[in-house]
């Protein structure tokens, strides 16, 4: 296992790449991704323990996205089962990992939170900004120590549960790989960013912006296809860079998702 160094047009790739995996076998990537984040809004609503439930086999969970992901890349047909397949490989491992990205983002929200004068932490309670509120407060220098804090904890968590489910990899060595994947990807994964802000925002809401002005109602109906076919395609797009940067495991999409009971994990 080793993380390739890829040029910059690479991020734009994955993009298109995902787009083309969508497109082989939408129904199923959709179903998976739509039921990959309904799943973690069920558990979270849980009393008590829903929030850090969730946390916690979040990396599983998205394993089973990335297990449908190479199984529609293999040609091969599998269930809604796979959703779950995620939780039948070094599950310890992707539980671990859940908990430490848990804890990395409550300590990004603490250290945030030292910064902020409270218009960060409202806006994210209300879901809106006050105009007047923001422009009076340091909410700009907020947002840049939280996106400063958050990125190396995002970079450590990206590829980290593919790892520990496909290579069997110890949650810790996992998320270090990841991170130094990405760091020595940063190129590619800029282009991938700015790419899905083109595309993934600003495109889609400008020709739903000038439906808007020909009928709001034509606007209306446009709008709804439009997270259908983003959220999965997203999806698909990180099987893309993880599958770019690290390759695939020996063996087949069979062997993921039906693992033998005797795989350990990896040295």
């Amino acid at each position: 296992m080793q993380a390739n160094q890829l040029p910059s047009q690479r991020g734009w790739a994955w993009l298109r790449e995902g787009l083309q995996l969508w497109r082989r076998n939408p129904a199923l990537l959709t179903f998976a991704a739509f039921g990959y984040l309904l799943a973690l809004v069920v558990i979270s609503v849980v009393p008590f323990i829903g929030q850090l439930a969730s946390s916690l086999v979040m990396p599983a969970l998205s394993v089973g996205v990335l297990n449908a992901c190479r199984a529609i890349d293999a040609g091969r047909k599998v269930g809604p089962d796979v959703l779950f397949s995620g939780f039948r490989t070094n599950l310890q491992a992707l539980v671990t990992i859940g908990g430490i990205y848990l804890i990395g983002t409550l300590v990004v929200l603490f250290l945030v939170g030292l910064v902020d004068d409270g218009t960060l932490s409202e806006a994210l309670r209300s879901g809106e900004v006050d105009e007047q509120a923001a422009a009076d407060s340091n909410l700009g220098f907020s947002l840049l120590v939280a996106l400063l804090l958050s990125t190396p904890l995002m970079m450590a968590y990206w590829f980290a549960p593919m790892l520990a489910a496909w290579w069997k990899v110890p949650a810790p060595k996992a998320m270090f790989f990841s991170f130094y994947a990405c760091l020595r990807n940063w190129r590619p994964f800029l282009a991938y960013a700015v790419g899905l802000l083109l595309f993934g925002a600003f495109v889609p809401g400008l020709i739903i912006g000038i439906l808007g002005l020909v009928s709001p109602t034509l606007a209306t109906l446009a709008s709804f296809p439009v997270p259908l076919i983003l959220i999965p395609v997203l999806f698909a797009s990180f099987f893309a860079n993880a599958r770019d940067v690290f390759g695939l495991p020996e063996g087949n999409a069979a062997h993921v998702l039906n693992p033998p009971d005797n795989d350990g994990p990896a040295d």
